[in-house]
């Protein structure tokens, strides 16, 4: 199992030394043990390596990883290079292009988001291949509910956006006047329709960026 060596550990460390991460840290090497898991081991915590808290602009809150083989690399809604892009994503693409006028690029690789301070953040961090949600409920959500605490305390405007009705139940956690929150419908092709497109995340957070005096993002993922 990977580990945390940035800045994150100032805000998050002492999750690590709690009774509720022992047990998650036993269960999860256990699975991975026995089962096949997804992301890569070392590739469990791929978001704090690629935003560091310090970098943090963006909180984009999903569930659980990718469930297939191949597809999930740390960072919600992202898939690796090379792999088809799923539905979600997909919708996520169509949005961007309306919003912004981004093409739809030929990957669902997310990183270039990352690396610009945009915090890809699932609940829950592992799952058991072709089990969706079967690592729910076993401390991951303690873990990744402390992120969002952390981030919440930081003394500067970040915008969290929330798709879906699990994002949104982390809305009460959200109590810094300084934040921008974006909530909307979940990408999904069975909720997309419902208010997801047509709510233009990606401009508003840009909007507020350069309101605050902080770069925007460039949210086009080019072709590879």
């Amino acid at each position: 199992m990977g580990a945390i060596t940035n800045d994150w550990l100032y805000a998050i460390g002492d999750e690590f030394k709690k009774p509720y991460y022992k047990e998650l840290y036993n269960f999860v090497v256990n699975e991975y043990r026995k089962h096949v898991i997804y992301p890569k081991a070392d590739d469990i915590f791929n978001a704090f390596h690629l935003t560091p808290l310090s970098k943090v602009k963006v909180v984009i809150i999903g569930q659980d990883p990718y469930h297939n083989e191949n597809q999930a690399h740390g960072l919600c809604f992202s898939v690796k290079p090379h792999v088809d892009i799923p539905p979600s994503l997909m919708n996520i693409f169509k949005e961007l292009r309306d919003d912004l006028g981004c093409y739809i690029p030929n990957n669902g690789c997310l990183e270039k988001w990352a690396r610009q301070g945009v915090l890809l953040l699932n609940t829950v961090l592992t799952v058991r291949a072709h089990s969706p949600l079967s690592h729910q409920g076993r401390g991951w959500e303690i873990f990744t509910d402390a992120v969002i605490r952390a981030v919440n305390d930081l003394d500067r405007p970040v915008v969290f956006i929330l798709w879906g009705k699990p994002a949104q139940s982390k809305k009460k956690m959200l109590t810094n006047s300084k934040h921008l929150i974006l909530e909307a419908p979940h990408p999904s092709p069975l909720s997309a329709s419902r208010g997801f497109f047509g709510s233009r995340p990606f401009s508003k957070t840009n909007e507020f960026l350069i309101k605050n005096n902080i770069e925007p993002i460039d949210w086009q993922i080019e072709n590879i």
